[in-house]
């Protein structure tokens, strides 16, 4: 078995970025003119939102987005991304590659030196051609690529996919994207999750490295796991079969079919789950969660992963433990975890272990403990 290391991340972020107050100014108009619609329907009026409840709900106070032109007008509240033609470089394929880049620089590499690329996101633009393959064409990779999507999870799946790949041989350089355009499927219009998610892009390069070589500056990768039980909780009903199911198929409703969660169900099941997944994954490495320097965890919601961290040390867990994004950034999906591992590792030591981990819609968790060198 080869030795395994993270050689290279890259973090696309994009500049446009919305704060709670606009996000609510325009939720808010948007009640108006439905609430005014309702109440002469005689139908039950939807609750403003404010930026007081959303902090307390979630911990975000701004999120960045890929689109912004759209987002905030109340007749739409939905990015407005032109189709491109299908020879031009998709959207999701362009932000993918934009981190890839930098990833493939961090690592000193270039497109050559990868022999696969995995496209691992929460949501994938299109079934096929996959768009792991558009990346790859672009970058001028040879050898293969394909999609794998696990919800929040889908960058610490496709870690574990290609820490296994290269310590057996089977590859000698992966590459992991994970480009995140989640805002074109939220629903602006839902109070419980219009304030959520932001948009961003991240890739690491996986390597092998020689028996004795030292890398420094780089993370080893000591292990992977991945753990899934299946819950409605947290869901999205979009997709092919969709507009087969509806009597006028030239319109494909939207409505009710975009992201939805139980979200005092999610925080209580999923913090439980993720607690016992950490101490169990570290207690195989006779480990105990003490003696990992730093959690890079999902950035969901903030009081969740301070729940998940104070069951699993006994005591709260401070900035430096367990870094936090999402306050500036918005849940990006699968690109949250790794967004605050490329923030913050520099000042890691030599031996120090690290644990990404990262958990949602499924449910999925996935985790990689890793050593600085």
């Amino acid at each position: 078995m080869h030795r395994v290391i993270i050689s290279g991340i890259g973090v696309e972020i994009p500049e446009a970025s919305i704060s709670n107050d606009e996000l609510v100014e325009s939720f808010n108009a948007w009640v108006d003119i439905e609430n005014a619609r309702r109440q002469a329907a005689g139908e039950e009026l939807v609750r403003k939102s404010d930026s007081e409840f959303i902090v307390y709900a979630s911990g975000v106070k701004n999120r960045h987005v890929h689109t912004l032109d759209g987002i905030l007008d109340p007749q739409r509240m939905a990015p407005r991304i032109p189709p491109r033609a299908d020879d031009a470089l998709s959207v999701e394929a362009e932000f993918g590659v934009a981190s890839a880049r930098k990833a493939l620089d961090h690592a000193g590499l270039t497109g050559a030196d990868i022999d696969m690329v995995i496209c691992a996101a929460s949501h994938q633009q299109r079934p096929y051609p996959a768009i792991s393959i558009e990346i790859q064409k672009e970058l001028g990779i040879e050898g293969a690529a394909f999609d794998m999507s696990l919800g929040c999870s889908s960058s610490a799946a496709a870690l574990h996919v290609a820490f296994n790949l290269v310590r057996s041989g089977g590859q000698k350089r992966v590459l992991i994207v994970t480009p995140e355009i989640i805002t074109g499927h939220l629903n602006f219009r839902d109070r419980q999750t219009h304030f959520i998610f932001g948009d961003a892009s991240v890739a690491m390069v996986v390597e092998a490295i020689g028996p004795k070589e030292t890398r420094p500056g780089r993370f080893e990768i000591i292990d992977t796991r991945n753990w899934t039980q299946f819950s409605n909780n947290i869901r999205t009903n979009f997709g092919f079969l969709l507009r087969a199911g509806q009597e006028n198929t030239s319109v494909v409703e939207m409505e009710g079919n975009m992201i939805k969660q139980v979200g005092n169900k999610v925080f209580k099941e999923v913090t439980h789950a993720a607690h016992r997944f950490i101490t169990a994954f570290l207690a195989d490495h006779g480990m105990t969660p003490s003696d990992v320097r730093r959690y890079w965890l999902h950035q969901a919601n903030a009081r969740m992963n301070a729940m998940i961290l104070k069951l699993a040390l006994g005591h709260e867990a401070d900035q430096d433990t367990a870094p936090m994004v999402l306050e500036r950034l918005g849940n990006t999906a699968a690109a949250g975890a790794i967004i605050a591992l490329k923030e913050n590792h520099e000042d890691m030591k030599a031996g120090e272990h690290g644990l990404i981990c990262a958990f949602g819609a499924g449910y999925s968790i996935g985790g990689a403990l890793v050593r600085m060198h």
